[in-house]
């Protein structure tokens, strides 16, 4: 094997290596499905059934193994009822999130607070279930003024 073919050999297999590594933007889309499908208290099992997958498809998507297509993205936000917006939020500048984006989220109140967060907080036992509690609230008048009792309880920033 000559020299130029064993580099041509390596830049291939650098390449392909580079196709099957998942991509940042792929984990952080994947890592907002799941927060939102966890916030709402829904299996993969049960997300997959609403978008006629199997829950390994849905563990590919949420771990970013998997790229999530546009229409498949319709249809996740559709199930999981957020904005397509929803899952670029809170992405780092480096991936592409910016300040458009940031203000974005804040109109559909998804990036009130943010800041205040540490990064485990939206995975803490309590945290879900309290958003779950909420969320299991019908009535939306009745949504909105516990939403409201708990910022009036919550310190000023």
């Amino acid at each position: 094997m000559s020299s130029h073919q064993m580099i041509v050999g390596q830049d291939t297999i650098e390449r392909v290596e580079r196709e099957h590594r998942a991509s940042p933007i792929d984990v952080h889309v994947g890592g907002r499905v799941r927060l939102r499908r966890t916030l709402l208290g829904m299996s993969q099992e049960k997300l997959g059934e609403a978008l006629g997958l199997t829950f390994q498809q849905i563990q590919k998507y949420e771990r970013g193994v998997n790229r999530i297509g546009a229409s498949r993205l319709f249809d996740l936000a559709r199930v999981l009822d957020v904005p397509i917006g929803f899952f670029f939020d809170d992405m780092a500048a480096e991936l592409g999130g910016n300040a458009a984006t940031r203000s974005r989220a804040a109109a559909y109140g998804f990036a009130e607070g943010q800041d205040a967060f540490e990064d485990d907080t939206l995975h803490r036992r309590e945290t879900l279930e309290l958003v779950r509690a909420y969320y299991r609230i019908t009535d939306p008048s009745v949504r909105k003024r516990v939403f409201d009792l708990i910022k009036t309880l919550s310190p000023s920033e």
